[in-house]
């Protein structure tokens, strides 16, 4: 049983290690598209989650279109501000992909576009000046709902 997180060209090494720990400590896999705005070996990146860095399931693609060739029939949500529906009003399934864009630009539309029927929100405020969460909360967010709807399988 596992989640899979999957961030596209995350740009912030504190952000990426944060999310790193959190996918250690609930057993979820941890895909990473390039280009990452950071080198692997960042300090910052290991400092956020260096205690779990032997747990963490991690996989790393040079584009999109890697990631996508590999799990092409994978049951995948984005996370994105753009969504009508809230990231608990959908049912998730064990070894199911949730795609988070990167801080500074989100997704691309071919994403969008790909998976419009299957974009997910955390609600928020209505102000223009509260334009999203941070990417590592918005991940622990979503995740534990995912894992919650399964029954925290594997947890204690």
């Amino acid at each position: 049983m596992a989640i899979n997180i999957v961030l596209y060209q995350p740009e912030i090494p504190q952000n990426t290690g944060n999310i790193a720990r959190t996918c250690a400590i609930t057993g979820s896999r941890l895909h990473l598209i390039k280009p990452l705005g950071f080198s692997i070996d960042n300090k910052y990146l290991k400092r956020a989650g260096l205690d779990y860095w032997h747990l963490l399931d991690i996989n790393i693609y040079e584009n999109a279109q890697e990631f996508f060739s590999k799990y092409s029939d994978g049951d995948f949500y984005i996370s994105t501000t753009k969504a009508s529906e809230n990231y608990t009003d959908v049912k998730y399934k064990d070894e199911c992909f949730i795609i988070f864009g990167k801080e500074t630009a989100g997704l691309p539309n071919e994403i969008h576009e790909r998976f419009k029927n299957k974009r997910i929100k955390i609600p928020m405020i209505n102000d223009a000046k509260a334009r999203s969460l941070n990417l590592s909360n918005s991940v622990a967010i979503v995740v534990y709902e995912a894992l919650r709807q399964l029954d925290f399988q594997n947890m204690k």
